[in-house]
């Protein structure tokens, strides 16, 4: 059964869904979400979704809301991007890591500095955010300066999480040049069999508005 993904190109947590499902092989198929017009607030989609989010992952009578709860159940079922069972608590770790410090931190800096009109740009919580954001991207680059991977020997799930927000053009304080370790892992993902940029792997994208 092809499973579905509630999604749209501009979101990196329904990004992180979706290229599970991509690098797994995973049967699925978009459904394009129009989030910058209201879609999330319909009665349809909160009845599909009470928190009015996407990523909304369904397969059958399976429904999964939460972009690391839709990469985990991709994960097991596929028997990939796990790691080694001695490894599971190290990506969970970086899993939980992302979901507080990396991508609600550049998720909302990003949206708040491209998508909200230039008058309603926050510029104090912008300014709080952005030190945050690099914060944790200091981690980041730190975490990868003696590795290929975020965890042990190849691709997790922790990799997928962590990168979801850094394939996108939108600036948001974050510049491959500045963090090198960064980059050259982001260079190792793009190259995994099935990759593709979030606004090839869903449908919507900033030049459908312009």
């Amino acid at each position: 059964m092809t499973a579905q993904l509630y999604c749209f190109g501009e979101s990196g947590n329904a990004y992180k869904a979706a290229l599970t499902m991509a690098l797994t092989g995973y049967d699925w198929q978009p459904v394009f979400v129009d989030f910058f017009n209201g879609a999330t607030r319909s009665p349809d989609y909160l009845a599909l979704n009470e928190m009015g989010e996407a990523p909304v992952f369904v397969e059958g009578d399976l429904k999964l809301t939460q972009s690391g709860v839709i990469q985990l159940h991709v994960a097991e079922a596929t028997g990939q991007l796990m790691g080694a069972p001695e490894d599971r608590a190290e990506v969970m770790r970086w899993l939980f890591w992302d979901n507080h410090k990396g991508s609600s931190q550049f998720g909302a800096l990003r949206f708040m500095m491209n998508f909200l009109p230039e008058e309603k740009r926050p510029a104090e919580a912008i300014k709080w955010l952005s030190g945050r954001a690099q914060a944790a991207l200091k981690t980041l680059d730190a975490h990868l300066q003696d590795r290929d991977w975020m965890v042990g020997t190849g691709p997790t799930l922790a990799d997928i999480a962590c990168c979801g927000y850094l394939y996108y053009p939108e600036p948001f304080g974050f510049d491959r040049n500045q963090f090198p370790a960064i980059s050259r892992w982001l260079d190792r993902i793009a190259a995994l069999p099935g990759w593709k940029h979030p606004y090839d792997l869903m449908p919507g994208n900033p030049s459908d508005r312009a």
